[in-house]
């Protein structure tokens, strides 16, 4: 059974703000994420960032970071942040957001 992606609205905002390609591709892993939610990386703590319980996926490359989770109760896939790898940006991005 297929997962429903959900957005959350700064996730939305950051796929605005990449270039037409970078969102198709973001796009490409987010189709396969609905089907297969455990394809991503699980993340953990690392450089004082706690990202426990979510999951990475690459896009472009790897230079294009999905951030997200699980909620298998409700069968969705909650997307947290996307952005670039740079400096570890999107992981302080979505940790400031689920602050």
């Amino acid at each position: 059974m297929p997962y429903s992606l959900r957005l959350r609205s700064e996730a939305d905002e950051d796929l605005a703000a990449l270039s037409v390609r970078e969102r198709t591709l973001v796009f490409k892993q987010l189709k396969k994420l609905s089907q297969a939610p455990e394809l991503g990386q699980p993340l953990g703590k690392k450089a004082g960032i706690d990202l426990s319980g979510y999951r990475k996926m690459y896009a472009d490359r790897k230079r294009i970071r999905v951030v997200y989770r699980i909620i298998n109760e409700q069968i969705v896939v909650e997307v947290v942040a996307v952005g670039k790898r740079d400096d570890l940006e999107v992981y302080h991005m979505a940790a400031r957001r689920l602050a």
